[in-house]
């Protein structure tokens, strides 16, 4: 609740969600409140960062699983993501892309997986 309160009042924006995630803090927020959030040229994370003394990750949600699948890994651009019974298959456009989205050990995939999780039903995320 503390994280939430100090983000809300540095950044103006509503958020929906703030957890913990291997060292750092994500805020989901609100559909529409990334820009505020984020800041001119990312000022408020930087600000964030440097009050709570931690890594943080911005996340816009979105009631369409895809797409809030995609806000997660912004910048990273996909080049298809589809679901098939409780399953996501993204398709990277190239091998580098999809090297950052399974991560080392399939970090990244596995903690995407997670956060999707508290909001939608989801077996699996998988990257071809």
């Amino acid at each position: 609740m503390k994280f939430m309160s100090i983000f809300e009042s540095l950044t103006h924006a509503s958020l929906k969600d703030c957890f913990e995630q291997s060292n750092r803090l994500v805020f989901v927020v609100n559909q529409g409140e990334i820009g505020k959030a984020i800041g001119k040229a990312g000022i408020n994370i930087r600000k964030i960062e440097r009050v709570l003394k931690r890594k943080i990750k911005i996340v816009e949600f979105n009631p369409d699983m895809l797409i809030f699948i995609q806000n997660i890994f912004f910048p990273l651009k996909v080049k298809e993501i589809k679901e098939e019974e409780e399953i996501v298959i993204i398709t990277p456009p190239d091998s580098q892309t999809r090297g950052y989205l399974i991560g080392k050990s399939a970090s990244n995939l596995r903690s995407t997986e997670e956060i999707v999780k508290r909001y939608f039903e989801l077996k699996e995320i998988k990257v071809v």
